[in-house]
């Protein structure tokens, strides 16, 4: 369960009905959160309990929870700082997280290596990709346009660099 992946941490309970308020870890859901099933819940990674998710509603910065088995206030408020966990296999497809995305290499559709992404930037609209070779940095916008394949296993990235980059 090392893997599993923190989106959040609950930070209150909304009404009597046991609804919870987490803080997202996560960038906005582009309608993939609303299509959790079930999440993990627990004060660290090697401590979680497994609910079913009856509805979740996502908000800019945080998402709002019911839970199976949390009915009430009571039972809402003993969850109170403890994490939201997910596993990796939940990400839809097309999706990857920045911690498998830091330390690709970059390579042109050309072949030329540009580097390893040592850092991601979120600018709001999209992300930058920070690639150093170890004597320049370059900025790669995270365009459909630009990243061309993305390989996790081969640890590669192919972009196609707009002109002036």
């Amino acid at each position: 369960m090392n893997d599993l992946i923190e989106i959040g941490k609950i930070v209150k309970p909304i009404g009597l009905k046991g609804r919870l308020k987490v803080l997202s870890y996560c960038e906005p859901a582009r309608g993939g959160g609303e299509a959790l099933e079930s999440v993990l819940v627990g004060k660290d990674i090697e401590c979680v309990s497994s609910f079913n998710v009856r509805h979740i509603r996502v908000q800019r910065g945080s998402f709002f929870l019911q839970l199976e088995g949390v009915e009430d206030l009571e039972t809402a408020g003993e969850l109170v700082g403890q994490s939201v966990f997910i596993p990796p296999e939940t990400l839809p497809d097309g999706e990857y997280y920045w911690r498998d995305i830091i330390g690709l290499d970059i390579i042109t559709e050309e072949g030329k290596r540009l580097g390893k992404i040592t850092a991601i930037l979120p600018t709001g609209s999209n992300d930058v990709y920070i690639c150093s070779d170890g004597e320049r940095e370059v900025l790669v916008p995270a365009f459909a346009d630009v990243v061309q394949r993305i390989d996790i296993e081969k640890g590669l990235m192919v972009v196609r660099l707009p002109e002036g980059l």
